[in-house]
């Protein structure tokens, strides 16, 4: 049967529960939510787990904060032995239109700190990467203010849909494979 590591980043606490920076964790919560799968707390993060049209989708939400996030992702990968073509990280990207979704098997991390974390633990830029667009409407050098801060109440209510269709993009990455699901899903 066939594994795979869906990793939401964000950072723990209650502080952060409703930011910008935390939609990786919001994501994997609400799949584990529509499968009835519960997070337990354990070495690295908090770790739930279904299984889905003969796959078996472990979610991992790292408790080392997201700059720190390559440890957790490593550890996971090796403990379950997946492989990195089976392992997804979910983020936000300041580079994409607020609500907008790239779904890529490569890259950069664009600045971002987590990402970048997890490209130096894991010593590759080819890994799957969902980003969620939080879009840009900051005042320079006030991008760490604007991705600490909570959504507004317009985003909030984009969200109501954009978040289950998050987690369908992840159960099709596990079923329907990386080039199946980026044309059916990016830029939408």
């Amino acid at each position: 049967m066939k594994k795979y590591l869906i990793v939401g980043l964000g950072n723990i606490g209650p502080k952060y529960d409703n930011t910008r920076h935390n939609i990786g964790f919001k994501i994997v919560d609400a799949l584990a939510k529509e499968h009835a799968a519960t997070f337990e707390t354990d070495k690295l993060g908090a770790i739930a787990s279904f299984r889905f049209k003969g796959r078996t989708f472990i979610l991992l939400k790292p408790s080392t904060y997201m700059n720190l996030s390559g440890k957790s992702v490593k550890y996971w990968m090796d403990k379950e032995k997946i492989a990195i073509e089976n392992t997804l990280i979910v983020t936000d990207d300041l580079n994409i239109d607020f609500g907008m979704i790239r779904l890529k098997g490569k890259g950069s991390a664009g600045g971002h700190n987590g990402l970048k974390d997890i490209q130096e633990k894991l010593n590759t830029t080819t890994y799957p990467r969902f980003r969620f667009g939080v879009g840009a409407e900051y005042s320079k050098g006030r991008q760490v203010d604007f991705v600490l801060n909570e959504w507004s109440k317009e985003e909030t209510s984009v969200l109501i849909e954009r978040i289950p269709f998050s987690c369908n993009l992840i159960t099709s990455f596990g079923t329907a494979g990386m080039a199946n699901t980026m044309n059916s899903y990016n830029g939408k």
